[in-house]
């Protein structure tokens, strides 16, 4: 190379400086490259790594260790001072060994904080280097390991640390920890497999290819990295279709999946309201022509209404539907499909004309959202709550208010002040349906301990509880109002038998009911959330999706005690929480001092109970996902 040519590629990096730091000027950004000791404090500093030498992502190479020569350099490492001057002639030096056969072969020495490379020796070899492309850099890397906090990015850089040592690879970052073993296990590794250099030049090919068309659509203006944006696209196709796709496909997968991408930004939205949608208002009257008159709605469940009391209490949600909208309503089911299947059942669905399908169990999420990336088109709903998807979204009931009014009737019966409580999974809700029974039962005897027993634990919970002299114990829900068998729901214990007082029960027709009219009379949209937001539809005792059966043999006091409770429930007046969002409500994972017990770990749960857990557990995220998981 001539000193004519790396005079001319000096002037065209010295245009680019200038006008990135004019453009940093204008925005009000720091126009030269950080400086890492003005950053960081010895405080912050846990300790250092020497990482030897490695190949590093040319741009995130973002400043240097001290302050000297900063000024040579907009952000971008691009050169500002003039061409006559002597840090002007080395770049040229540099330029010309960079393009002959001797070429730059000293790898410059850095510091890494927080996946960040900042350098110490080399600023000019780093400059030229960027100004031709170059994707990578060699380098001497001393990484500054930050101090512990809970905070999230300080989470998922630790994660990162972990995981490095397995895929060597800095370019895919993630702004949420646990992301690294979901990304393992999307390409079909254990958790704790070590790339092969084969597969890791595979894998960063698949990544740049997939960064093309997600900064093209926008991503760079999201608050989340292609890493994340790449693992939500894996959770709908395969690694070996990221490969094999051709531009413009991968392009249009990546659209279909858009709005769960963008949904990583944004909180889901938990809907409590259901506003009465009728065809003579303003939305109605907005929407109708934009409506369908008649509904084809599918049901998939993994399970089978002989066999289960849940995919009966939801099959007779479904027959409640077709009973209030007969006329405007005709339903499909498919029973006890498992996940694998529930992806062809739900596309037989689409075929049959199916325009909204209700998944009634969590595990079916993963076939939710391929059905939904491939038919934008259908309505999909899951029967589960806290899914990150704006693709599909998901419906539950608020369980805790009957649990409430359950709880305060067991604190006015108590004569002992011990009652005992079944707990069932450390999910979603179940802590604060614990916690709102204590909150009632503490309403009617102030002194009043909640013995807490885990059916996920142990299956003879009840009967610990009994053995252990507890006389008057809240057991599972009763799952359909007309199927009244002991021992449901708050139960006392007399003659060594158990007799039910009273139990809190799901209506999943008014469920079925309330999302069905919304979508026939224009109220799906205004049911949702903004755009590029997953939504949860979270409903309670006022819209009917849940309530409280009493029995017979309950003291006409407390009967009445127990209506004036729900009438405040209904009507807004009393809450169990008071001071708490929904979204607190929902991921409560602590209970009260006066509830005796704790929420069991992972390990502690039956083989039976971990699956569920694993899609809807209140630590979900600690927990290192299975081959037979979807990817959350």
């Amino acid at each position: 190379m001539s000193r004519q040519e790396a005079a001319a590629q000096y002037a065209a990096a010295l245009k680019q400086g200038r006008k990135a730091y004019k453009e940093a000027l204008m925005q009000g950004r720091y126009p030269y490259p950080q400086v890492l000791d003005e950053i960081i404090s010895d405080a912050m500093v846990a300790g250092q790594t020497e990482l030897g030498v490695l190949e590093i992502p040319a741009d995130q190479i973002v400043g240097t260790k001290t302050a000297g020569r900063r000024s040579a350099f907009s952000a971008d490492f691009m050169p500002l001072l003039d061409a006559d001057t002597e840090f002007a002639g080395k770049w040229m030096s540099l330029c010309e060994a960079h393009l002959g056969d001797e070429g730059i072969r000293d790898p410059i020495r850095c510091y890494e904080y927080f996946g960040r490379f900042y350098v110490q020796e080399g600023n000019k070899r780093v400059s030229v280097l960027r100004s031709y492309g170059a994707p990578t850099i060699p380098a001497y890397v001393i990484r500054m390991v930050p101090v512990w906090t809970e905070e999230p990015a300080v989470a998922a850089y630790y994660d990162f640390m972990q995981s490095f040592p397995k895929t060597g690879v800095y370019r895919a970052r993630f702004s949420r920890a646990g992301s690294f073993v979901k990304l393992q296990k999307a390409l079909g590794y254990e958790p704790d497999h070590v790339w092969t250099e084969d597969e890791r030049r595979r894998f960063l090919a698949g990544f740049t290819y997939f960064q093309e068309p997600f900064r093209k659509l926008g991503g760079d203006h999201l608050p989340i990295t292609t890493a994340d944006a790449l693992l939500v696209w894996l959770k709908v196709y395969q690694f070996d279709d990221l490969i094999g796709f051709s531009s413009a496909e991968l392009t249009k997968s990546v659209k279909a999946v858009w709005a769960d991408i963008k949904a990583l930004s944004e909180p889901i939205a938990v809907r409590t309201d259901t506003p009465e949608i009728k065809e003579n208002n303003l939305l109605g009257r907005i929407f109708k022509g934009k409506q369908p008159s008649h509904l084809n709605v599918a049901f998939v469940s993994d399970q089978s209404p002989e066999q289960s009391d849940w995919a009966r209490a939801h099959d007779l949600g479904r027959e409640y539907l077709e009973a209030v909208l007969a006329d405007r309503v005709t339903t499909q089911t498919f029973y006890g499909v498992g996940p694998e299947e529930a992806e062809a059942a739900m596309e037989t669905a689409i075929e049959n004309g199916a325009q909204l399908i209700f998944a009634e169990t969590p595990p079916l999420i993963g076939a939710c959202r391929k059905t939904a990336a491939k038919h934008p088109e259908i309505r999909i709903l899951n029967c589960s709550v806290s899914m990150p998807y704006a693709g599909v979204r998901t419906y539950y009931s608020r369980i805790y208010e009957a649990k409430y009014i359950a709880g305060a009737i067991a604190g006015a019966l108590s004569r002992s002040g011990r009652i005992g409580y079944v707990a069932s999974n450390p999910i979603f809700g179940v802590p604060a349906s614990i916690n709102a029974f204590a909150l009632g039962a503490q309403l009617t005897n102030p002194n009043v301990k909640i013995t807490v027993r885990w059916s996920c634990v142990e299956e003879d919970a009840m009967d610990a509880l009994a053995w252990e002299g507890v006389s008057l114990i809240s057991n599972r829900d009763l799952p359909t109002p007309d199927r009244i068998r002991e021992p449901w729901g708050l139960c006392r214990i007399e003659d060594g038998r158990f007799h039910s007082l009273a139990a809190p029960y799901w209506h999943w027709g008014s469920v079925y009911t309330n999302l069905v009219l919304s979508v026939l009379n224009g109220g799906w949209d205004a049911l949702g959330a903004t755009a590029g937001q997953a939504v949860n539809y979270w409903w309670g005792m006022d819209s009917r999706a849940v309530d409280i059966l009493l029995g017979d043999d309950l003291p006409a006091g407390v009967r009445q005690l127990a209506g004036i409770l729900r009438k405040g429930i209904v009507d807004g007046s009393i809450q169990p929480f008071s001071h708490a969002t929904p979204e607190e409500i929902l991921h409560m994972d602590t209970l009260l001092d006066c509830v005796q017990g704790r929420i069991p770990r992972y390990e502690e749960l039956l083989p039976m109970a971990r699956p569920l857990v694993r899609l809807q557990g209140v630590y979900r995220d600690v927990i290192p996902p299975e081959k037979e998981d979807p990817i959350l």
